[in-house]
């Protein structure tokens, strides 16, 4: 086959990066910045967790809709209120969420971030998430890791 076995384990890779250009998003941003989040593509356990928020929200949605009942109106809307209602969110709008937390870099989102974006600027926070999951295709790229900009001095001898 010609798969070189120790190259592939001896090489360092680093994520895959880009800017995704969020000009609707520039009244949210620094008047000197430009309106640009800068994303990476995502490991496999990052996918996962990802998908897993997907699943984790289809079955939340049939926990729900098993305790709905006349009887059980009053437990229903309580634990609506204490997670949300998860039949409102479909499983991709979760899958892209947890995508966006792990994929942002500057700025880092969070979760009440994600959710918000996704409500109020849909096409941005599809855009980003789309760039994040191709660049999670394509792979990481083998290459040095950057340097975490920190600059140490030697100390005085």
């Amino acid at each position: 086959m010609g798969f070189d076995h120790e190259k592939f384990m001896s090489t360092n890779f680093i994520p895959r990066e880009d800017i995704v250009k969020v000009e609707d998003l520039k009244d949210f941003f620094d008047d000197k910045k430009k309106p640009e989040w800068k994303v990476r593509g995502l490991e496999g356990v990052e996918i996962a967790r990802a998908r897993e928020a997907a699943e984790k929200n289809k079955k939340l949605k049939s926990i729900i809709e098993g305790i709905v009942s006349e009887d059980n109106k009053k437990l229903t809307e309580a634990i609506k209120d204490l997670i949300g209602n998860p039949a409102d969110v479909p499983q991709d709008i979760a899958y892209r969420v947890e995508t966006l937390i792990a994929g942002s870099i500057e700025p880092l989102a969070d979760y009440p971030l994600a959710v918000k974006l996704c409500k109020v600027y849909p096409i941005e926070f599809y855009d980003i998430t789309n760039r994040i999951i191709q660049l999670s295709g394509k792979g990481h790229i083998p290459g040095k890791a950057p340097p975490s900009g920190k600059t140490t001095k030697p100390a005085p001898r």
